[in-house]
């Protein structure tokens, strides 16, 4: 997710989560499963850090995972245990904010039920 100035980068999971948080969606919860916080978006992981790389992790299918490895492997990374899911690591000091927040807002949209999301969105023209 490079792109900004250096000193724009998140660097860490403090940095990442007040992002997250600070972009106001309501359903976003604090969670410590396995000893680690993170971010649950409609009770579902939303927003969290490796505990094997220090990295943020994101949901990303599996193709667009593979391109993104292959297009810049010094921002882009996989650990072993997250090589089955759709996920992807993004190196600490390589966040951009910008795309990790567009990232964030998909995730946290892809999260919500249908019913309730058609409902939020009426509310909330954009």
């Amino acid at each position: 997710m490079p792109g900004g100035a250096d000193e724009a980068m998140i660097r860490d999971w403090p940095g990442l989560r007040a992002l997250a948080l600070s972009l106001g969606l309501p359903e976003v919860t604090v969670a410590h499963p396995w000893g680690h916080e993170c971010l649950k978006a409609h009770g579902k992981m939303w927003a969290w850090w490796s505990p094997y790389v220090d990295a943020a992790v994101f949901r990303c299918d599996r193709s667009e995972r593979e391109m993104l490895l292959h297009a810049d492997p010094d921002t882009f990374a996989l650990h072993p245990h997250y090589a089955p899911h759709d996920l992807v690591l993004v190196r600490a000091g390589r966040i951009d904010p910008g795309r990790a927040r567009a990232r964030l807002i998909r995730q946290w949209r892809d999260a919500a039920p249908k019913r309730w999301l058609k409902a939020w969105d009426a509310a909330n023209p954009a």
